[in-house]
């Protein structure tokens, strides 16, 4: 996954993927969202400095799947909306676990965003492509059904659906959104809202193979011209989408 490019400020990163396209990579990020394709998120140099592969979660299958799993190499996760979070009465992982291994203070930022990990009850074991794919859909519908009809899906309509433990990993996004908190879990559903997509959002970091560490913004920037991703940095996104 390592490119043959030297990492250096965000800017470079930022600057690598504009100029390869000639055209605001905040347009194309969610010009790719719209149509339910991927985009690489760089948050900031002083927050996690990690760039994760986003999708729209409604839009995720097998081949999306395997694309994080081989190109990123992260968790794959799928947040969701604090509305929706609130309507399927889902809990901060730290706050429902009564273990003295709990300690949710990362130095990155005020608390985790992680909640209940899922699989869908249509699953088998939850870790397959397929398997997984069918979980950030379903949740992603279910986001749907809360945005639309706000007291029509609870806690109950959800367990139905869904079984913890599970594969995938639920992220609750912050009250105030981009106000409140600006990880790749808000970013995805800034993204999301501005195109009108259902409240969900899959975000997959990308790690160094030649390393381990999180890849570096220019390397980052140089994978998705060679893909034709659009890659765009969480300020911008922060200034047109806040």
């Amino acid at each position: 996954m390592r490119a043959d490019v030297d990492a250096d400020p965000d800017a470079a990163g930022a600057d690598a993927g504009e100029a390869a396209e000639g055209t605001d990579p905040v347009e194309r990020a969610l010009d790719a969202f719209r149509a339910g394709d991927p985009v690489c998120v760089h948050d900031f140099a002083d927050r996690e400095g990690e760039t994760d592969i986003v999708y729209p979660a409604g839009a995720v299958d097998e081949a999306a799947v395997a694309h994080m799993r081989n190109d990123a190499g992260g968790l794959i996760c799928v947040a969701v909306s604090d509305a929706v979070g609130d309507a399927f009465d889902l809990p901060f992982l730290a706050d429902a676990l009564d273990h003295p291994a709990v300690d949710d203070d990362p130095d990155y930022d005020d608390r985790s965003s992680f909640s209940l990990p899922v699989n869908h009850r249509e699953t088998f074991t939850g870790i397959t492509d397929a398997d997984r794919a069918k979980t950030i859909v379903e949740v992603a519908n279910a986001a749907a059904r809360v945005r639309d009809d706000p007291t029509g899906y609870g806690p109950e309509e959800f367990a139905a659906e869904f079984r913890a433990p599970g594969h995938v990993h639920v992220l609750r996004g912050d009250r105030d959104g981009l106000d409140g908190r600006t990880g790749h879990t808000e970013l995805g559903l800034a993204m999301a809202e501005a195109v009108g997509a259902a409240p969900a959002a899959v975000v997959c970091e990308m790690l160094d193979d030649e390393t381990g560490d999180a890849l570096a913004p220019a390397d980052a920037a140089a994978y998705a011209a060679r893909r034709d991703i659009p890659y765009v940095e969480g300020a911008a996104l922060v200034e047109a989408l806040k």
